[in-house]
């Protein structure tokens, strides 16, 4: 049985694990919205069983499909890939589904953050996201896990935490208005301490460029392990990105973590830039809130990928820079397999890898 509770994880005493840390599960869902994905999803439906394909291979995966989907993935995916017959809106997992926490006993509880497609009436991507809201909530009770009901909007690719106490976030994403304007800084940073339990926090400025989820964490950097960080670099002076990833790094430089570490910061290319081409463009419905335009900027970024057991999941982006980033992701990882899949389908509705898988830990 599922309950939902009303203490925090913090006094419950759990924490949010770093990605880092043993799976039991990933957790993705199925794309299917035509005014987001180009041809009617066909094109992302096959990079997500791409994205599923790699990640089965070591970690069990659970797919939430809508009914109407349920035939047409079953077809797609792997026989091994679980189907959860739970709808959404889009197919984010990161950002709709719960952050998980644990404690020291093995227990796994999920925390249900507020959703309003990453902006609600001040610059939402779409009117209803009543499926999105609802999702975390179906997900857990579908499990038996319990759930905290956390009092904050936010999307987990907003986040990102080392599970030893440090949390690194954007303040383009976190304090825009709108997300949670009643809330100043230190309020948020209170909440993210009582569910998260976190200490330290870092604010990145900003997020990569054109990213429109107001610029969240997990398209930037990523956390490796607890003292050790991959940041996204540009070394073109007359790209925006060049001073944005300057801005991070003295962020990064500029304090210790919860543990008293100085950061190691690895530094990932940046590829491209990438644009969308008239073809993509023309295959997608148009609507009111998400624009997509021929020649518009994609926000590309190797960070967005997923550790999981044994392997690390990439993004393919751009030939003159893959093969560096797997270099550099092979040497911060040398006990992981890296596995490269290519990621435009999916960067064409807006994120990538990591944007549309959500752990669950072990």
């Amino acid at each position: 049985m599922s309950a939902t509770l009303t203490s925090t994880p913090r006094a419950d005493g759990f924490r949010m694990p770093g990605e880092h840390e043993p799976q039991q599960a990933v957790v993705m869902a199925w794309p299917e919205r035509s005014d987001n994905w180009r041809n009617n999803a066909g094109p992302a439906q096959q990079a997500f069983t791409a994205v599923a394909s790699a990640i089965v291979a070591e970690t069990p995966v659970k797919m939430c499909v809508s009914a109407g989907q349920a035939h047409n993935a079953r077809a797609m995916l792997p026989n091994e890939v679980e189907l959860l017959e739970i709808p959404c809106n889009d197919s984010w997992m990161r950002d709709i589904g719960p952050s998980y926490v644990v404690n020291n006993k093995g227990a796994v509880r999920g925390v249900d953050w507020h959703f309003n497609a990453w902006g609600g009436e001040v610059n939402g991507l779409y009117e209803d996201w009543s499926l999105d809201e609802a999702l975390a909530s179906s997900l857990l009770r579908a499990r038996g896990e319990d759930r905290y009901r956390a009092p904050l909007v936010l999307e987990g690719g907003s986040i990102h935490v080392d599970g030893e106490g440090t949390c690194i976030t954007t303040a383009e994403c976190l304090l825009h208005p709108g997300r949670n304007p009643q809330l100043g800084q230190a309020d948020i940073e209170a909440l993210l301490r009582d569910y998260l339990n976190v200490d330290t926090f870092f604010w990145l400025p900003l997020g990569v460029v054109n990213d429109e989820t107001d610029g969240h964490i997990d398209n930037i950097l990523h956390i490796a392990r607890p003292g050790e960080v991959l940041l996204t670099w540009c070394d073109d002076p007359a790209d925006p990105v060049y001073n944005i990833c300057r801005d991070a790094l003295a962020v990064l430089s500029a304090q210790p973590d919860a543990a008293g570490r100085e950061l190691t910061v690895h530094k990932l290319p940046l590829p491209g830039p990438l644009f969308m081409s008239a073809e993509e463009a023309a295959g997608i419905q148009l609507s009111d809130n998400m624009v997509r335009e021929p020649g518009e900027r994609l926000a590309g970024s190797y960070a967005n990928f997923l550790i999981t057991n044994a392997r690390v999941v990439f993004p393919l982006l751009d030939a003159a820079t893959d093969d560096a980033a797997r270099a550099i992701l092979e040497r911060v990882f040398p006990e992981h397999e890296v596995v490269g899949i290519p990621g435009r389908e999916i960067l064409l509705g807006g994120g990538n890898i990591h944007c549309i898988t959500q752990q669950i830990p072990a």
